[in-house]
């Protein structure tokens, strides 16, 4: 069960990589759903409650998100 949630963290982790040129809402919107499967990942493995840690990693995920997209969304050039 361990590997299989560490394998699905390291494809979040990789698949978030890719997330350029996006809006604030983009941002927001792939933060909280990157955020609630690595929250909910992260809190399986540390035998925690994957609810309250998908709830956490959403709303960080989409604080985090939410940031980069408006920064990404400021520097376009047009």
């Amino acid at each position: 069960k361990k590997f299989l949630m560490i394998g699905l963290l390291a494809a979040l982790v990789a698949s978030g990589l890719g997330c350029t040129n996006m809006s604030t809402q983009q941002g927001v919107a792939s933060g909280a759903a990157l955020g609630a499967l690595g929250g909910a990942g992260v809190a399986a493995i540390a035998g925690g409650s994957a609810g309250w840690g998908a709830l956490t990693g959403a709303g960080v995920g989409a604080l985090a998100g939410g940031i980069i997209g408006h920064e990404q969304s400021k520097n376009k050039s047009w």
